[in-house]
């Protein structure tokens, strides 16, 4: 799983590290890299596997090829999307396109969300946080766990 937060350096020719955590964990499911694209609600960029990618992508193409809804999905999210492999150094180039929409201009904020991860300006991120923190706190009685029972009936 992707967790915890990382705050790296964005270098002069646009590379930054990514967290050795979160190669590992890219790297036990087989990749080198991962898929990243604009964040629809924040200024912020989604990040995760290519097995994830392609599950979205079964997920929009699941839908009615004629549908106006179909071509919104594919166009904000798989045609802006980017593949990124690692260097020998585990680093990416962040394009800028990327780097606008995150507004990102020296410091990357790598977050863990579990299945995928985000990627912030820190700054930004921070603001964010207490606003999830507030809006969490609010809804906490949403979040329930799974039994053993529950499990075995599907």
């Amino acid at each position: 799983m992707f967790l915890s937060s990382f705050e790296n350096k964005l270098d002069k020719k646009g590379r930054v590290s990514v967290p050795a955590t979160f190669r590992s964990h890219l790297s036990s499911m087989g990749y080198n890299g991962f898929v990243s694209y604009p964040s629809f609600n924040y200024s912020a960029l989604e990040g995760c596997s290519q097995d994830r990618i392609e599950k979205l992508s079964k997920s929009i193409d699941s839908l009615n090829p004629f549908e106006e809804n179909r071509d919104y999905f594919a166009t904000s999210i798989l045609s802006e999307s980017v593949n990124f492999q690692f260097d020998t150094e585990g680093r990416i180039t962040l394009t800028e396109k990327l780097l606008d929409h995150a507004k990102i201009i020296n410091n990357v904020l790598f977050v863990g969300l579990g299945q995928t991860f985000q990627i912030w300006e820190p700054k930004i991120f921070e603001k964010f946080k207490i606003t999830a923190r507030k809006k969490a706190f609010q809804n906490r009685s949403n979040l329930k766990w799974e039994n053993k029972k529950e499990r075995e009936e599907k």
